[in-house]
């Protein structure tokens, strides 16, 4: 399947965008379940948190902001003509042509939705925290302090 891909503010007729689908959004609005994308103003769809990228999302916001691009694949319609959307099957699709497996964010980092990637995050996130914690643990704990009988 060939589809034209779908820009963000582009002129759409709703009944151009077909399952398959790959499109382009903007980030409008993200929650615990998923993110709100918007194509043209009036048609909108929603990524759920399992098609945002390969593997556990404790956080939404750490791989997406609001009035971030995205480009995500048409999963289904609903009869409102909201669509069901996912950039983990669409970064799918790219990495096995010629396009990276690869996404912006607003502030302009470029990250990798490859497990490897993730993980890499990930490691890197927890050992940040557990520095983190272990320097306000030896801060707590001072010198041992005797106890008077």
């Amino acid at each position: 399947m060939n589809y034209e891909l779908i820009k963000s503010g582009d002129n759409i007729d709703f009944m151009q965008i077909q399952k398959g689908q790959i499109i382009e959004g903007k980030v409008t609005g993200i929650t615990k379940y998923g993110a709100f994308v918007s194509i043209d103003g009036e048609t909108s769809g929603m990524i759920h948190i399992s098609e945002i990228a390969a593997g556990f999302i404790n956080d939404i916001s750490e791989l997406l902001q609001i009035n971030q691009t995205v480009k995500a694949i048409v999963l289904g319609v609903n009869e409102n003509g909201r669509l069901a959307l996912s950039i983990k099957q669409v970064n799918r699709a790219e990495s096995s042509g010629t396009e990276k497996n690869t996404n912006t964010n607003t502030k302009g980092n470029t990250y990798n939705n490859s497990f490897e990637d993730m993980m890499s995050r990930f490691k890197k996130e927890s050992d940040e925290k557990i520095s983190g914690l272990k320097s306000l643990e030896q801060k707590r704990s001072g010198p041992p302090r005797r106890r008077k009988d």
